[in-house]
């Protein structure tokens, strides 16, 4: 194969993918602790439904909205930087210039050619601005519906995870068997998702996997026993 043939392959969902794991990790650990929980303590299968269902939505909504203030403060931090960063082009140029050849120089750059590098890109304002944003205080730009996106993927994510522990319940009579299945659900649930997780992301999937489960159920147990011991 030549060069010509070679293509690169990036992973580039990083964004969508972290934020469906903030809210699936919580979605599958939250809920099942709430109703484990009350499986000790209540023997309707129905009240635990009904209190893992509006926790569920609660817990979707206060995540989400998490996620879109997370989002947009992200945005305008972006935008007051960048702000700051044509001040400082208009009125300490020779500054801005000299932050260029260090950038330069530390990736090994000679001091002549960072010289030049820094005088042809202070003829344009805009990609001047660009370099310093990307190389002096490395933020890339948010896209301006990221917030949105972001608040979505959780929320969705916590939603569909939640509905897993509960799913044991629904299938049940009683309590102590909705635990049951809602326990082997949660676990065949981390695994899965770690397992699609890593292999996405270009780590090794049964690792991956077998670490997301690992985490996930020591989380749930402590919440777990943290409910009980209320309860």
């Amino acid at each position: 194969m030549s060069h010509h043939d070679h293509k690169e392959e990036h992973f580039q969902g990083s964004q969508a993918v972290r934020d469906i794991v903030i809210g699936m990790a919580d979605g599958l650990t939250v809920p099942f602790a709430l109703t484990a929980g009350l499986s000790g303590a209540i023997d309707s299968n129905t009240i635990i439904i009904t209190a893992g269902m509006a926790e569920i939505v609660a817990g979707s909504i206060a995540m989400g909205l998490g996620g879109y203030l997370a989002g947009t403060t992200e945005y305008e931090h972006y935008h007051s930087e960048r702000k700051r960063e044509y001040w400082e082009v208009d009125h300490l140029p020779e500054k801005e210039k000299e932050e260029i050849r260090e950038i330069m120089e530390e990736y090994g750059i000679s001091k002549e050619l960072s010289q030049s590098v820094a005088e042809d890109l202070a003829k344009d304002k805009d990609k001047w601005v660009d370099f310093m944003m990307r190389f002096e205080l490395e933020l890339e730009e948010p896209h301006l519906h990221q917030a949105k996106r972001s608040a979505g993927n959780i929320a969705g994510a916590y939603i569909a995870g939640g509905f897993v522990p509960l799913a044991g319940y629904f299938i049940t009579d009683t309590p102590e068997d909705g635990l049951i299945y809602s326990s082997i659900f949660t676990v065949f649930a981390l695994f899965t998702f770690g397992y699609v997780k890593s292999k996405l992301t270009g780590q090794k999937p049964l690792k991956g996997a077998l670490k997301t489960t690992l985490v996930g159920v020591i989380a749930s147990a402590a919440a777990y026993g943290i409910a009980l011991w209320i309860a």
